[in-house]
């Protein structure tokens, strides 16, 4: 199928960008890769009078870290994320989801911005993020507001942006050292999206886990938090260690109690 009718505009700026989008409302669509909004508009799901396209808005284009917070910007794509040697040293969970994303076409248009704001359930960006507690920085022409994965999803392709915003980027606290994370994905056949999936990012602290986030893809209307296991893998891996102190009469307990 062909989509409806639309007008386009490619602002060169932000600035810009945000004033059409207060101007419009919901009459219009924001464009970043394209890969999500474009199959829609085909299908005739989605039937914008306005595509708002950020493709030429470069300040959008960045990923940098200060050594405890790393940002993604809007418009980064798949294949800048599977591309960065950074990235892969300082979140390796990244790089592991990443590669399970689609095909090379897709990952070379795409951007992990654009698919979160989606927001399909069976999306894998979105757990990632949920295990990763990241935050997402969310831009209007009023001003800008931040929010956390978790409270991020409210149901199938939809999610708590007005329709004046845009998300400009992702924040991720950087793993600590003692610190992994993989995501794994059942597929019918390889770019397929994903069965069922899973999150976890773990963190070590002086022998016991510190932080565990755990996300879950194509389980629910939404990609979802397993907060119950996350407090059961952090409480219970707390307990054992303890015990285990106990029977073996190390110092170890004493310096807990402390």
């Amino acid at each position: 199928m062909f989509p409806a009718a639309f007008d386009y505009l490619a602002p060169p700026t932000l600035d810009e960008a945000l004033a059409t989008l207060s101007e419009r409302g919901d009459d219009a669509k924001v464009l970043s890769g394209g890969q999500s909004l474009i199959p829609l508009m085909k299908l005739r799901l989605a039937t914008p009078s306005l595509v708002v396209d950020l493709g030429r808005i470069d300040d959008l284009v960045f990923m940098t870290s200060d050594g405890s917070t790393l940002r993604i910007g809007a418009r980064v794509r798949h294949c800048d994320i599977e591309a960065s040697p950074e990235l892969r040293r300082d979140c390796p969970i990244l790089h592991d989801a990443v590669r399970l994303i689609s095909d090379p076409l897709v990952r070379n248009m795409g951007t992990a911005a654009g698919s979160v704001c989606h927001a399909d359930p069976a999306g894998d960006w979105g757990s990632v993020m949920l295990a990763l507690q990241a935050s997402f920085v969310l831009r209007s022409r009023g001003g800008e507001r931040t929010v956390e994965a978790g409270d991020f999803f409210t149901g199938p392709y939809s999610t708590v942006m007005r329709p004046d915003e845009v998300m400009t980027e992702i924040r991720i606290r950087v793993p600590r050292r003692r610190s992994g994370g993989s995501y794994q994905k059942l597929e019918r056949k390889i770019g397929d999206f994903a069965t069922v999936g899973v999150a976890v990012q773990v963190e070590m602290d002086d022998g016991h886990i510190a932080r565990a986030g755990i996300g879950l893809t194509a389980v629910g209307a939404t990609n979802l938090r397993a907060d119950a296991a996350e407090r059961a893998l952090h409480e219970n891996f707390i307990r054992r260690w303890y015990d285990r102190g106990l029977e073996q009469g190390s110092g170890v307990v004493g310096r807990r109690r402390r």
